[in-house]
């Protein structure tokens, strides 16, 4: 395959499944260009000619359909294509079944989605997609082969488990792109209320762009759609509150136990949801007596820091929702050895991207990056705490910001568990004493989309725990997803598949772990248990 594919000035790319001994390959041709398209016709020609001559078959676990039906007399042989066309005579005589397959084959350039006459429009992007070639490139990555619609394992896709919808698979949402900016759709249909519909059950988890084989992000594709969409029909009130939760929060912190009080009230929670469509039936979480920056500020560092300074991102959720995982990461990183620092951030912009923000988003982006660069560039680590918030400066930041100094924050931020399970392996010595005890972990969808959780394991493993890891796919909950009224009944419907049955199955002993805040909340939710950050649970295991 690599010397045909080298015969002809190209590369490919190569999966399937080997207990079948079957093989998927994709050459990169351009199918726009006569080149192209003369191309796919000698690699087409010169490796059914390959598999033939070792008795292998070209249709493998698939039907003969359109895309193979003009090599099956090379494969089958004359006298069974002959057979071939008297049973279609015989039961089709009028040709009305599927004309054009199997007997009476077209060439096979004829049917293609793409050809010399295709073209596209390219909408003004906010983020930067020069590296898939533009927007339209980056949808026409997908090239249909369909592995976002599996339902047993994984991540991709999480409303496509959850629907058995083509229209809600990731595949599905490029092709309605496509159709757009194809011009097979009117233009005004790129902001139209149908392809939002498509695209919402999306829940940006990244699970395709980890997953799928070409690797489609569709949750920048979203992204993006709904700055665009936004931009022509205004945005809804739940988009403003959930985009700037980081300011709602700041605001709501000034008197926590009021807010509270009123956010516990059925009169309130029967007002919030008819007003902004926030579900009633899901918990809103808490607000703390204290925020993190508030106890950082009254605290006494430790005086010696051998491994020198580390900055924390301490996100929105850690600073006012759940100040006591950043305070155990503070202890874990000070008792190796750093001194910790907080920069004057703004929000991630995670909230605001996620709802089509964008340009909101880009501003937060620039100010975190002007504040963190100083410390990037001398080598400093910038750790942080929620997957999705920390992810964010490896990802989006890059995409809205575009510089030099966007890309050396991004290499410098780690998750707190990679940064330790990193600094281990250049010496850094802790005692832990976990050691028997079980943890069942929990990934976050952008972890195991960029990162992947082994650096969760590691840590815990270090700390002695036995660790089981879910293989649990997305929580339902997608940050704000889960809280809105329309997407409720599909967010408990995805917990309830995987996650939430295997700890409810765990022992009262064994620790649960979960390093997103939006899945702590659903397995608290769905299973009554409280799961732990990586933090705490480090914390905890700490001899002192």
């Amino acid at each position: 395959f690599r010397e045909i594919f080298a015969k002809h000035d190209t590369v490919g790319a190569y999966y399937g499944h080997c207990s079948v001994g079957c093989l998927h390959i994709r050459p990169v041709i351009d199918l726009k260009t006569p080149r192209g398209l003369e191309q796919v016709r000698a690699i087409a020609d010169e490796i059914t000619d390959l598999v033939v001559r070792f008795n292998g078959t070209i249709s493998s676990e698939h039907g003969d359909g359109r895309a193979r039906s003009p090599y099956l007399e090379r494969m089958y042989g004359p006298r069974i294509m002959q057979a071939f066309r008297e049973l279609k005579r015989a039961f089709d005589p009028d040709n009305r079944m599927n004309p054009g397959n199997i007997v009476a084959p077209a060439g096979v350039t004829d049917h293609l989605r793409y050809g010399t006459q295709y073209t596209t429009w390219e909408p003004k992007t906010l983020l930067d997609f020069s590296e898939q070639g533009g927007f339209a490139a980056s949808i026409e990555m997908c090239n249909g082969v369909g592995a976002c619609r599996k339902t047993l394992e994984g991540t991709m896709c999480p409303s496509y488990m959850a629907t058995k919808d083509e229209e809600h698979s990731t595949r599905g949402r490029a092709n309605a792109l496509r159709a757009v900016l194809s011009g097979r759709l009117p233009p005004q249909e790129f902001t139209g209320r149908r392809l939002y519909e498509v695209m919402d059950l999306c829940l940006e988890c990244k699970g395709c762009k980890a997953e799928c084989p070409s690797n489609v992000d569709m949750a920048k594709l979203k992204y993006e759609f709904l700055h665009h969409y936004y931009r022509a029909n205004g945005l809804p009130l739940r988009n403003r509150l959930f985009g700037r939760i980081s300011r709602v929060n700041a605001l709501g912190s000034r008197v926590p136990a009021l807010v509270n009080w009123l956010s516990s009230l059925a009169p309130s929670r029967w007002a919030l949801e008819r007003i902004a469509g926030i579900d009633r039936r899901r918990p809103l979480p808490s607000l703390a007596a204290q925020t993190f920056t508030d106890w950082f500020a009254r605290r006494t560092p430790p005086t010696a820091a051998p491994r020198g300074e580390v900055v924390l991102f301490n996100d929105t959720f850690t600073t006012y929702n759940v100040p006591e995982i950043a305070r155990a990461a503070v202890g874990v990183l000070e008792a190796a050895g750093y001194r910790v620092v907080l920069v004057d951030r703004k929000c991630c912009g995670r909230p605001l991207i996620s709802k089509g923000m964008l340009a909101e988003a880009r501003d937060h982006a620039a100010w975190n990056v002007e504040r963190l660069a100083p410390y990037a560039r001398r080598g400093v680590p910038i750790v942080g705490l929620e997957p999705s918030c920390l992810l964010t400066l490896r990802d989006e930041t890059v995409d809205l910001v575009r510089t030099e100094d966007a890309r050396a924050v991004a290499k410098q931020s780690f998750l707190f568990e990679e940064l330790l399970v990193r600094e281990r392996s250049r010496g850094l010595a802790l005692s832990f004493g976990a050691k028997g005890r079980k943890a069942l972990l929990h990934g976050h969808c952008h972890q195991k989309a960029l990162v992947g959780t082994a650096p969760t394991v590691a840590a815990l493993r270090w700390a002695g725990f036995e660790v089981e890891e879910v293989d649990s796919g997305c929580c339902g909950m997608a940050g704000s997803f889960g809280f809105e009224r329309e997407h409720y009944d599909i967010s408990i419907a995805l917990g309830n598949r995987r996650l939430a049955p295997a700890v409810k199955a765990a022992t009262a002993e064994t620790e649960i772990v979960a390093p997103g805040i939006s899945c702590r909340q659903q397995i608290q939710h769905l299973a009554g248990r409280r799961a732990k950050h990586p933090a705490e649970v480090l914390h905890e295991s700490l001899s002192r």
